[in-house]
């Protein structure tokens, strides 16, 4: 019981690294969403996909989404 921690794994620190990557993505887009305004009911829609599907739903409104967003003044 007196081992110390002194090995750095590089698969753990990958994984940490993407899952805080994903983590941020996921956030940014859900904040993005939130203060922009879309037409009709994509506002819900786009909510509901990155939410429902965390990394790829974030993916795909960073590609699709974010052009949908209306021009504000």
């Amino acid at each position: 019981m007196d081992e110390t921690i002194t090995e750095f794994s590089l698969g753990l620190f990958f994984w940490q690294a993407l899952i805080l990557i994903s983590l941020g993505l996921w956030i940014f887009c859900l904040i993005d969403i939130i203060r922009n305004q879309f037409q009709k009911n994509e506002k819900i829609t786009w909510t509901l996909i990155v939410i429902l599907l965390p990394i790829l739903g974030a993916l795909l409104y960073l590609f699709i989404g974010k052009s949908k967003k209306l021009k504000q003044n």
